[in-house]
């Protein structure tokens, strides 16, 4: 039952994660789109298509009596496509017997032997799992010495031709336009060779390594002429945070700013993609410059925002000349007139501004997104990590406790590896001389501290915290979202601290979310029964940490649905965004004004996390501290209101509403 309601709760994932996409029809996208394109649901369906055309051409090659020769990347686009090769090897009996692999690259200076090594990643990702010789496997010397260099770069393009050149090329592509490490710059006639990593190349796998100092600052890498000598070559990309550089790629020009371009010139190459990716592709952003299409409720709002934002006047001054010459005839004939229309639309957005997100006690109107009753709410907001809700929602929560509501808190995870080494010191060492004394406790606690100091002393990137100090990272936290929760107006003990399983193994990489992770939650529902919920719908956190709690979240919720409570039935459930990216306008149901003075008592609270201030462990790809996000994505959403010709603000939170009693609609 379990594993049945995690593949709906996937499904709503996918959908959150295109929640703006819209199917389209006679889309003709030729002159636009310069490289063959194949989007799919999910990288999970994406996968499966990579990894069936692999293993045809195993399959092909093998009847000829020929090797296969394959091109492999590293990095977290591939994983999936690795993990159903897997599959079909132990499955199916897919045999890599005749195949011989060439990796694209490895960071340079890089022992096999590190946790971060791509020799590692590949024999523990593919390697390790299936039948390949291993005298087939060849990936770049991340320990050669300088003076060699030269020479083995040459020998690895010899021991390519060798096999008769690579037939298929996997690629990723990196937010800097890097295929394999070809940064910015790279020439076209490029081969194996030391390369140096451009910065946001380095930001990005931060992640890693613990922090952006320990990213090696050079590696080895096969050339563009490299890449493109493969008789074949697939491009894979997911997630929204790629998607400004698969636009560049696909309808931009040939050109070394984006070396990912060079595929352009090749004649067999496909860049498969999920909705994400595509985002700022024209074929999404304006599909009615490009052919038909079908004219739902959500394009027909995102049509009108467009043109008014196009044309830089407010929806109400629209005209019919507006309309048609932005190609928007077409949209005319449903209405008439641009006047009817142009109401229509404004009203909408207009009925998702409210001043009460818990709902205006004694109005009545069904166009607010909220029920005015019951007067006084209970309200749980759910929190990834001890700050998203001060980050993400915090006008809307001083706003809900200012208003008398009953607000509760939930904290999901510790956040313990996002704290720093010199914090957990300074915690412990201030702990060790508040309690200094002969007793035996004190003592006790004395030479952990040392064990604690000695430890960090040592302490590699790739190292697990110990217990003591996940410990005194975890108080930290605690006591920060404890304080930010007092600033807020949250009583003492509507503050709950749920330590999720899945998230506690000291380390970036997080075990699967389990029935033990979803009955905690339930539990807490129960137990509090809220009117509203509040969950974290930002599913670009670099961790992936905010997917999988609310895969937790939807996965409880459908449980207790599946069991009939009776107080679910009057609960809204409500999807907030901010900490890493926001709603699109045309998705916004719920519109929160934030006043000047609220936004930095807003600030105020973000700064109660005093660990995560000034140098955040993971600050992910945006360099500005959390609150500096918050403020400029609350302010861009105030401004897109006043564009459209609605009511200025200096800020608004938006939240788009997730119908638990309707799931079906959502996901279509």
């Amino acid at each position: 039952m379990f594993f049945k309601s995690m593949w709906l709760v996937n499904q709503v994932i996918k959908r959150i994660k295109q929640i703006h996409m819209t199917r389209l029809v006679d889309f003709s996208k030729q002159s636009i789109e310069k490289l063959p394109l194949q989007v799919v649901n999910s990288k999970e369906e994406g996968a499966k298509f990579v990894a069936t055309i692999i293993a045809d051409l195993i399959k092909e090659k093998e009847a000829q009596g020929k090797k296969t020769v394959l091109g492999l990347a590293t990095g977290s686009s591939p994983i999936l496509i690795y993990k159903e090769l897997i599959r079909m090897h132990k499955e199916e009996g897919l045999s890599f017997k005749n195949v011989v692999t060439f990796n694209l690259d490895e960071y340079y200076p890089m022992s096999p032997e590190c946790k971060q090594s791509y020799v590692k990643f590949m024999h523990e990702n593919l390697f390790d799992h299936i039948d390949i010789p291993r005298e087939n496997v060849h990936i770049p010397d991340g320990t050669v010495e300088l003076p060699q260099m030269e020479g083995f770069c040459a020998e690895y393009e010899e021991k390519i031709k060798s096999f008769g050149g690579i037939d298929f090329q996997l690629l990723g592509i990196g937010r800097s336009g890097h295929i394999g490490f070809n940064e910015p710059g790279s020439a076209i006639n490029s081969t194996t060779r030391l390369v140096k990593l451009d910065p946001v190349t380095i930001g990005d796998a931060a992640k890693d390594f613990g922090n952006k100092d320990a990213v090696p600052t050079k590696a080895i890498t096969m050339g563009i002429n490299t890449i493109l000598s493969a008789r074949r070559i697939v491009l894979a990309a997911w997630g929204k945070n790629k998607s400004l550089i698969v636009k560049k790629m696909i309808e931009g020009p040939v050109s070394s700013d984006v070396p990912a371009s060079f595929l352009q010139l090749h004649n067999d190459v496909l860049v498969i993609s999920d909705h994400d990716a595509t985002a700022e592709l024209s074929r999404n952003k304006a599909p009615w410059l490009y052919g038909m299409v079908n004219w739902t409720p959500k394009m027909i709002k995102r049509a009108v925002i467009w043109l008014s934002l196009k044309t830089g006047k407010p929806i109400l001054k629209l005209t019919d000349e507006d309309y048609k010459s932005e190609g928007l005839t077409d949209l005319l004939a449903f209405y008439g007139k641009a006047y009817d229309l142009n109401i229509k639309v404004f009203g909408q957005i207009r009925d998702t501004i409210t001043g009460w997100p818990g709902g205006k006690p004694g109005a009545f109107e069904k166009s607010r997104p909220e029920r005015p009753e019951p007067a006084i709410k209970r309200s749980l907001v759910f929190s990834p990590h001890p700050d998203d809700d001060v980050i993400s929602m915090g006008g809307t929560l001083l706003r809900l406790a200012d208003q008398g509501h009953d607000v509760h808190v939930a904290y999901q995870t510790s956040g313990n590896i996002a704290v720093a080494d010199d914090d957990a010191l300074r915690f412990s060492t201030f702990a060790v001389d508040l309690l200094k004394s002969n007793d035996e406790e004190s003592r006790k606690i004395e030479e952990e501290h040392q064990r604690l100091i000695q430890f960090l002393k040592n302490k590699k990137p790739e190292d697990v915290d110990t217990p003591f100090v996940k410990d005194i990272k975890r108080l930290i936290r605690q006591g920060e979202a404890q304080a930010a929760c007092r600033f807020c107006g949250v009583k003492e003990e509507n503050v709950h601290f749920l330590y999720l399983p899945f998230y506690e193994t000291g380390e970036i990489r997080k075990k699967p979310m389990s029935e033990k992770d979803v009955q905690i939650v339930i539990d807490l529902l129960r137990k509090i029964q809220p009117h509203q919920i509040f969950a974290a719908g930002d599913l670009q956190d670099p961790h992936g940490t905010h997917e999988v709690c609310l895969q937790i979240i939807l996965a409880a919720l459908r449980k207790i649905k599946d069991d009939g409570d009776e107080w679910l039935k009057d609960c809204y459930v409500w999807l907030y965004r901010g900490a890493w990216q926001e709603w699109d306008i045309e998705d916004i149901e719920m519109a929160v004004p934030i006043s000047p003075d609220e936004l930095m008592r807003k600030r105020k609270a973000i700064f109660k996390h005093q660990s995560q201030k000034d140098f955040p462990v993971f600050p992910g790809k945006d360099r500005r501290e959390f609150w500096q996000r918050a403020e400029d994505r609350n302010r861009a959403t105030a401004r897109l209101y006043d564009k459209l010709g609605l009511t200025e603000y200096e800020a608004i939170e938006a939240f788009v509403r997730y119908p638990i009693d309707d799931e079906e609609s959502f996901l279509k």
